[in-house]
């Protein structure tokens, strides 16, 4: 490597470490250079809104119904699965385009505020058919990027074919999705005790590559439009999601009645996420130009979980909503008695982050998307 590479990569990491110390109390992280807006697709932990018209049984996918939203400016419900900002809000923030991500669906979206970015994301959604056939009403993953080739359509028409494709170049794209294909394959199937018993089971493994390539070809169709930021977040860690530790607490275990976090559904989550990483660094290598970072939520999610206080909390596997069992969209109601202090919990309802936590895990994002984007401009 020649001098002037290792002089780049030294300030590269001097940067790095000098960047405030993530926790909640963190105000923002440094803006990555170049972004000048934030699209988004995926599932309910990046959906601002876009199910708010939801009716009938559909409408257990939509959270603009009190208390959802308590911490927003004048405490108004949004359709945000969350007592306030998502991490893409936070992510737009950092990145000084603007402080929330508003959902396409929004009836009141003008040119210039999509032209900045939105979220197609659809809580509810997967990236497999089958559970979007399940989860009717919701807006697949699939579907989300027609919904941009629209969009892009609409800001072509606002600010000319040349600067559109400018934009997408200079755009971050943001996935967030394969949680509800896990919920529907994993979740459920550890009511019944069938399916997917071994996380490292060939049915789960060929699953895992199968979510894996879909979302590949995803980040490779919009590429081929002009793309060339993207920013990939891995699974949680879902045998910690309080809904699931209920469960895992009522059946037949050696942790029955006991709450502590599902460790199948742990690992399988991990196996998930190691074929991710496998796969964003060969779509790195293979396309051109491309700047593609793995926002990864599992360990940070988990040092939260183990190590609370680091970051302010006080409760870590129980929401905030109601007993924090089990409460969850249309079950986390109106006038339920919420905790005193949000920003102590990890968890604002049984299966969503708070903005608290939402906050730290988009720092650790930026600071990743950071790096990437400086390491990618060095080679």
């Amino acid at each position: 490597m020649d001098k002037k590479k290792l002089i780049a990569i030294f300030h590269c990491f001097s940067l790095l470490f000098t960047l405030p110390i993530i926790s909640i109390t963190t105000a923002s992280a440094p803006p990555a250079p170049s972004i000048r807006a934030v699209f988004a697709f995926g599932d309910s932990t990046i959906d601002p809104g876009n199910n708010n018209g939801l009716t009938g049984l559909s409408a257990i996918f939509t959270g603009n119904h009190p208390p959802y939203g308590k911490d927003l400016p004048r405490h108004i419900p949004t359709g945000r699965f969350s007592n306030g900002k998502l991490a893409t809000d936070f992510l737009a923030s950092n990145l000084g385009i603007k402080e929330f991500l508003p959902p396409y669906f929004d009836p009141t979206l003008s040119d210039a505020e999509l032209a900045t970015g939105v979220s197609f994301a659809s809580a509810g959604a997967g990236i497999d058919n089958t559970t979007n056939t399940a989860f009717r009403g919701v807006v697949s993953t699939a579907r989300q990027l027609e919904y941009f080739d629209e969009a892009m359509q609409r800001i072509e028409r606002y600010v000319g074919k040349n600067r559109s494709e400018e934009l997408v170049r200079d755009s971050l794209f943001v996935f967030s999705a394969g949680f509800n294909d896990v919920l529907y394959n994993q979740v459920l199937g550890l009511l019944n005790n069938q399916i997917f018993q071994d996380s490292s089971s060939n049915d789960a493994s060929n699953y895992q590559d199968f979510l894996v390539q879909t979302l590949g070809s995803y980040i490779q169709t919009l590429y081929s439009k002009g793309a060339r930021n993207f920013g990939v977040a891995g699974q949680a860690p879902i045998g910690c999601l309080p809904l699931v530790v209920t469960v895992g607490s009522i059946l037949p275990s050696f942790h029955m009645l006991q709450r502590v976090c599902v460790e199948r559904l742990n690992l399988y989550a991990q196996a998930y996420n190691t074929k991710l990483q496998a796969l964003l660094t060969r779509l790195q290598q293979s396309l051109p130009a491309s700047n593609i970072a793995y926002f990864g939520v599992y360990d940070p999610l988990m040092d939260m979980i183990n190590n609370p206080l680091k970051y302010g909390f006080v409760q870590t596997l129980q929401g905030c909503c109601g007993t924090g069992l089990f409460e969850v969209g249309p079950v986390c109601l109106a006038g339920m008695a919420t905790c005193l202090d949000a920003s102590k919990y990890i968890f604002w309802d049984s299966a969503h982050p708070t903005q608290a936590a939402y906050m730290a895990l988009a720092n650790q994002f930026s600071q990743q998307l950071l790096l990437n984007m400086f390491t990618s401009r060095i080679y």
